[in-house]
């Protein structure tokens, strides 16, 4: 009796062994797989007389991939000179005079050269924050400061944060929250979203006071 209980737990600790190897490999190949599907749709856009499953025969994934990463990378090129900034401009005046295309643009515009730009100040800074009642903390990340307006009305100092949710940080919430009640730590933006998604398992090196990381 005490061989079979044996047996079995060997069984389950082998199985989780594998469960823990292959279900990570099979996810980052479902999303790998479903970007490439996504981005291949792109081939949509060609005429039907140059696209390539029309030309060789069979479908071969990737190439819608290939294609956007391509047109995105001549675009960067365009735009980086001269000419290329005044199409920029151009095209941004004739976008400004459409009521609401203006606002839909111009809004991701702001959020997307905020995120992605190098001299941004998106996500620079994590923080801890009371949420989601007065005993409990959350992670959660400095997007800058309240608009004037918004300023002018607050009694004293505020921050703006945005809480991710857990697994998925690309939703969340947005709060406007007094400095004094925030704490910054020191964690940076990568480590963050990765101790998010993991639900808190997969947690950063632990610092030396100089601030250089060490294993755990």
């Amino acid at each position: 009796m005490r061989r079979q209980q044996l047996t079995a737990c060997a069984l389950k600790k082998y199985f989780i062994t594998g469960l823990l190897i292959w279900v990570p490999l099979a996810i980052t190949a479902w999303v790998l797989a479903l970007i490439v599907r996504s981005m291949d749709q792109s081939l949509l856009l060609l005429p039907q007389a140059i696209h390539p499953e029309h030309l060789l025969g069979v479908y071969i994934p990737g190439l819608g991939a290939l294609l956007t990463l391509l047109v995105v990378f001549i675009t960067g090129l365009i735009a980086t000179n001269i000419v290329g900034q005044k199409m920029v401009r151009f095209w941004e005046g004739v976008l400004s005079r459409i009521p609401v295309v203006k606002s839909i643009y111009y809004s991701v515009k702001q959020v997307s050269d905020t995120l992605f730009s190098g001299s941004g100040v998106a996500f620079r800074k994590v923080l801890l924050v009371r949420y989601p009642h007065p005993e409990a903390w959350a992670v959660a990340f400095q997007t800058g400061h309240p608009a004037r307006d918004v300023a002018d009305m607050l009694p004293e100092e505020h921050v703006g944060v945005f809480i991710p949710t857990t697994p998925s940080p690309v939703n969340g919430f947005f709060f406007f929250v007094r400095r004094k009640d925030v704490i910054e730590i020191d964690m940076n933006v990568d480590e963050a979203l990765k101790y998010i998604v993991s639900m808190g398992v997969a947690a950063p090196p632990m610092r030396n006071p100089a601030g250089r990381a060490q294993n755990q």
